[in-house]
């Protein structure tokens, strides 16, 4: 009995590691949570079922009381198989359920009814009858999640004892059947429990390595809804849907990821973008579904998927709906290969991702409505003609019809241009690069009228422009900026540039003037935020503007020069003679 024992011990600690490396495929991890279907049944059934083929072939042989070691292919009239293929039925009921606990039972039991020998058909009937009780237990502890060792190993201890007692009922009179149970009988009851035991722990560890990969899919998703941000405050909707699908695509190494809005894909990443590219219209039912209740859908066959083409390797998908406003604005779609690859986890960082990018674009928009109404008030402002610079340009042009009435009218018809100009900020987000050049040459002139003596201020720009759009007196309050600051304390000998350079990709706007330039550490706050204090308010406007309407590329640059004053200069894109009607 001791020898039996061991051999059964040792045999069992091979199964046992062929059992570990099972746990490790994400079929057997989806029994771990109840996700039954009829085909993964079969698939588990008949996986657990050549386990306890396996497990027969690993027994042992007994020849009355000799003890036959080799693996077992055939068996003799005279000879019984001892094997432990009831742990692998076990485990099937308790982890499967009825149904595929007595599958597996039913491919083990025939197979020993096959081998034949003493006891065959007390083999055959043990073995799918075991794995149906065991399924039929398994739902009194349909509340846990997996059934403790300790609990398994009680279990463990009945399928040998009806083993024992089938053996009895169906062979009483064969020669030494009593002296076969009394030898077999312990050996089996103890190494069959304690291997359940030890199949149910380590159970137990694959479910807390779910739990940490849960973590770890919390974390990653927290991670990429903060690398998606600034895809997310993209203007352009197809800019914004490729980075996201580049990201997600890079960062979870899914088979395809797509982005969709409500009626067409805006990008596709992965496998298939031969046939799934941007701009086919959304057709599947299940897209239209998610879009409609704002919940997220997983789609586990090809036909949900609903694509055209019958070789296409996407057999399943997650679609998540991103909610804007109380309303589905788009869609991200996870493809998979096989819909085994939908693993609880993947599950939940999907649906976290969708509610993170969801909040972020409501932030966002928010965000950007609160700077609209902060730009509105700006051109507001700035629609009021300043009072004082009024009330000098009034006094000045006084004077002037005194002394040249000639240059009078002209400064009054540039008062005229100026103020018609500052009117109109309200209701152009963009004007035309010419449009602001006339602005800025209004304003030119009025201030090298009143200051002539000081300064003089040089307009330097190409003959004709293209029709490049711009935000509205952006170029007007550089100058401003240079007179009343740059040049604060200049008496005479001052002078500004302003000058419109055409570049290969875009036009660069830059005022230079040759006053006392930024102190040091105003420079340096200026390079790397733009301040928001009173005395550069209108830097901080324009600098603003350009980046919400423009893009981060035009946003203003600074720089002191090396013969005194300093030089503040922007670009705008030559592609910003097709974004007006976008914008506006």
């Amino acid at each position: 009995m001791k020898e039996l024992t061991m051999i059964l011990f040792e045999r069992l600690g091979l199964l046992l590691v062929i059992a570990f490396v099972l746990t490790r495929t994400p079929g057997f991890r989806s029994l771990l949570y109840r996700e039954y279907s009829l085909k993964m049944s079969i698939v588990h059934a008949f996986v657990f079922g050549l386990f306890g083929v396996a497990s027969t072939i690993t027994g042992i042989m007994m020849d009355g009381e000799t003890i036959i070691r080799s693996f077992i292919w055939t068996v003799e009239a005279d000879q019984l198989v001892v094997s432990s293929s009831l742990v692998a039925i076990v485990m099937a009921g308790l982890l499967g359920g009825p149904f595929v606990g007595f599958g597996a039972g039913s491919i083990a039991g025939a197979h020993l009814l096959f081998l034949g020998g003493i006891g065959a058909v007390a083999n055959g009937i043990v073995n799918p009858l075991t794995g149906l009780l065991a399924g039929l237990t398994a739902r009194f502890f349909s509340n846990e999640r997996v059934i403790s060792p300790m609990k398994a190993l009680f279990i463990g201890i009945f399928p040998p004892v009806l083993h024992m007692q089938l053996l009895l009922i169906i062979n009483p009179e064969a020669n030494g059947t009593v002296a076969i149970v009394n030898q077999i009988g312990l050996p089996l009851v103890l190494s069959n429990s304690i291997a359940i035991a030890i199949f149910t722990a380590m159970i137990g560890i694959v479910l807390r390595e779910q739990e940490n990969e849960a973590a770890l899919a919390a974390k990653q998703a927290l991670s990429i809804a903060e690398e998606a941000l600034p895809f997310l405050k993209k203007d352009y909707p197809q800019q914004m849907a490729a980075g996201i699908a580049d990201l997600l695509h890079e960062r979870l190494r899914l088979a395809a990821v797509s982005v969709t809005s409500g009626t067409e894909v805006l990008a596709h990443v992965g496998i298939a973008d031969d046939h799934h590219r941007a701009g086919d219209q959304i057709i599947t039912a299940i897209s239209r579904e998610a879009m409609r209740t704002k919940e997220m859908k997983i789609a586990y066959s090809r036909s949900e998927i609903q694509c055209g083409r019958q070789d296409c390797p996407l057999d399943a998908a997650i679609i998540i709906p991103v909610v804007e406003a109380d309303e589905a604005t788009w869609l991200i779609k996870f493809y998979f290969r096989k819909a085994q690859h939908i693993r609880p986890v993947e599950i939940m960082l999907a649906k976290g991702l969708g509610q993170l990018m969801s909040k972020q674009l409501n932030t966002i928009a928010a965000e950007k409505l609160k700077s609209h109404i902060r730009d509105a008030e700006l051109r507001n402002l700035q629609a009021q003609i300043n009072p004082h610079f009024l009330f000098n340009t009034l006094q000045l042009i006084s004077s002037l019809f005194r002394e040249d009435s000639e240059r009078a009218r002209y400064i009054t018809v540039q008062l005229a241009n100026y103020m018609r100009f500052n009117l109109k900020l309200v209701s152009n987000p963009l004007v035309k690069l010419e449009k602001e050049c006339a602005h800025v040459a209004a304003y030119i002139d009025i201030i090298q009228a009143r200051f002539a003596s000081q300064m003089a201020i040089h307009f330097s720009r190409p003959d004709h422009l293209p029709e490049v759009y711009i935000p509205p007196s952006t170029i007007q309050p550089l100058v401003e900026n240079a007179v009343q600051h740059g040049l604060r304390n200049v008496t005479h000998n001052g002078r500004i540039d302003v000058r419109i350079k055409e570049e290969t990709d875009t036009w660069c706007i830059s005022v230079t003037d040759n006053g006392i330039g930024f102190s040091r550490e105003r420079l340096l706050v200026m390079q790397e935020k733009q301040t928001e204090d009173a005395d550069r308010t209108g830097l901080n406007n324009v600098n603003q503007r350009l980046i919400q309407l423009v893009g981060e590329t035009a946003q203003l640059q600074f720089e002191n020069l090396d013969e005194g004053g300093c030089k503040v200069l922007f670009r705008i894109p030559k592609t910003m003679q097709q974004r007006k009607e976008e914008i506006s």
